[in-house]
This record gives C-alpha cells, sequence and structure tokens, in this order.
C-alpha cells in the first residue's frame, strides 16, 4: 500500500514539539552562556551570592557598590577627544579631580562635576598611566612604557611640569613588559603605595610616610582575589580603608576589604547602576570623602555616581 508522504505516525508527531523544546533551550543556554562571559560572571557569580547574606551593618562599613546609581553619564571632556583618559584621583585638599592623559601626556585638574579648571603638560613622560594623590599636594605618576614612578608636587600656579625636576623610581621588569605597572593608590592608614600590574593582574606595596621619599622596595602582594581579566586603576576609601580594583576588560569594579578580599562589585554594563550604556574602556576611578564615585573612561568620557538612599 502506497504511503501518503502527508501523514506521519503519531509517534514521529509527537517528537516535533520535545526537538522544538530541544532546540529553544539550547539557543537560551547559549545566550547565557555569552551573557556570563560577557559579564564576567563566571567569578563574580559566587560574590553574588555572598552578598545576599551580608547584614545591613556590614554593608554600611563597606563602600557597597551594588547601591550606586550614575548621575553623571558618560559626559565628555571638552577639548579631549583626541587623547586618553588614563587615571583619576580625587585631591581631598582642593576637593578636585585630577586626571592623566597618556596619549599626550599632561594633567588635568577637574571640578567633581567634571568641568575642566586647567590643563598642566607633563614634560619627559611617555605613557603616563596611573595617579594618585598622595600627602601635602604630592601627586605621585606611573609611566607603564619607561616603568617608572615619579613623585610631584603642584600647586594653585603650576602651569607644567618636568620630570627631570622630581624624584623617580625605577618599578622594575614586569612579566609581561606590554602590560605593565599601570594603576597605582594611596594608602593613608597603612603609609604606602599600593601598585598594579595591568595583566596579569598583581598587586605590590611601597612605603612612604606621605613623602617624596620611599622607604625599601616594593614588596609582592599575594592573593588570590584578582580574579579579573586586566587590572585597569586603583583607589582606597578614605572611610573605609577598602580598595577598589577596576578591570576595563571585565567591565567590574570590584571592593576589596582591609585584608584583601572580595566583598561587592559593580557592573560597568548597559541598564545596570543607573548606566544608559555600557561604559566603554573604564580607565580611571576615585571616591572622595562622600563616598562618591568617580571614573573617567577611554578617550574622554567622565562619570559620577553616588550612592542611593535605601
Amino acid at each position: 500500500m502506497a504511503v501518503n508522504p502527508q501523514q506521519t505516525s503519531p509517534e514521529r508527531r509527537s517528537m516535533r514539539p520535545n526537538l522544538r523544546w530541544y532546540h529553544w533551550l539550547l539557543l537560551l543556554g547559549t545566550l547565557i552562556y555569552g551573557l556570563a562571559f560577557i559579564m564576567h560572571w563566571d567569578d563574580r557569580g559566587a560574590l553574588w551570592v555572598l552578598e545576599r547574606f551580608e547584614s545591613t551593618s556590614e554593608q554600611n562599613e563597606s563602600v557597597w557598590l551594588p547601591d550606586y546609581v550614575a548621575v553623571i553619564d558618560a559626559k565628555p571632556l571638552p577639548g579631549m577627544e583626541k587623547d586618553e583618559a588614563s587615571d583619576l584621583a580625587y585631591n581631598p585638599l582642593t576637593k578636585t579631580l585630577f586626571s592623566v592623559m597618556g596619549k599626550n601626556p599632561f594633567l588635568v585638574e577637574l571640578t567633581l562635576d567634571g568641568e575642566v579648571l586647567r590643563k598642566m603638560p607633563l614634560v619627559g613622560w611617555s605613557n603616563p598611566e596611573g595617579l594618585t594623590v598622595m600627602e601635602n599636594g604630592l601627586l605621585a605618576i606611573v609611566d607603564e612604557r619607561d616603568h617608572m614612578l615619579s613623585i610631584v608636587n603642584i600647586d594653585a600656579n603650576t602651569q607644567s611640569l618636568n620630570i627631570a625636576d622630581f624624584p623617580k623610581y625605577d618599578l622594575g621588569p614586569s612579566k609581561n613588559q606590554n602590560k605593565a605597572f599601570e594603576a597605582i593608590a594611596w594608602d593613608p592608614r597603612r603609609q604606602q603605595l599600593v601598585l598594579g600590574e595591568e595583566r596579569p593582574p598583581q598587586l605590590f606595596v611601597w612605603k612612604s610616610n606621605g613623602s617624596q621619599v620611599l622607604t625599601g622596595d616594593k614588596q609582592k602582594v599575594t592573593s588570590d582575589e584578582l580574579d579579573l581579566r586586566n587590572l585597569s586603576a586603583l583607589s582606597v576609601d578614605p572611610r573605609t580603608g577598602h580598595m577598589l580594583v577596576l578591570s576595563a576588560d571585565s567591565h567590574m569594579l570590584l571592593e576589596l576589604d582591609e585584608l584583601g578580599e572580595q566583598v561587592s562589585f559593580m557592573t560597568l554594563l548597559r541598564g545596570f547602576n543607573g548606566l544608559k550604556d555600557t561604559i566603554p574602556r573604564a580607565e580611571g576611578v576615585a571616591i572622595d570623602d562622600h563616598g562618591n564615585l568617580y571614573m573617567v573612561s577611554e578617550p574622554n568620557l567622565f562619570y559620577r555616581f553616588e550612592k542611593k538612599a535605601r
């Protein structure tokens, strides 16, 4: 007897929905995996779960990044479209921000709203990537290309800076010379500079009393908490002593406590923490004495985050 091609056995008909669901589940799984890879959920998933168990008092004793919302989102720094904002630091004496530009080396002073106050050429620097404010108007600048740390002094009348006028410290070789020392932060509680290598992420400390004189040599910090794709910038919260670690490649800001353990994180992707769009390449982070957060992204974008009321 001839078989009508339009006819299908009940068994085969019953298989079609199952196969259809299988394909949809496979597609959904692929999408979830891709999103997890982009958002670095492979590293942050466990921390996200642990955050759920933090008490209110523990959250109040930390920076607690999940509570922050962007109030200034991707504001262009005028006249710097062809530059590369490489880091950001808060000065508690002037209540202003300082940012270093790496492509055409100069230092810029900003208001807390991202308005430009002045630009100061950096003569003699090759590729300034890291910046932090120390004591009494001193700023430490890291040159990634030359593997050099300089400690400069500026005041209200400074118009330009020449590297020959300031003490310099050799940072030595890195595991990856092209992805070397990029981040720096001043830790006033422990009286030390914290230095960060970009890739693989690694921390070092160098003792100082806040002057232009460093004590001894830099010391490597053993840590398994830097599960980030790269390390772009560092900042130390003056209220808690906790450290903020920024990763452009992971689109992540990570909080470490005084023991170097992970506390909280913030995702720098579109739709999170009030961001209309993903921060393209976050290269600098700073926190002021009121807990407000500031970021810069290449080439010239400025961000400000404030903690929302609970």
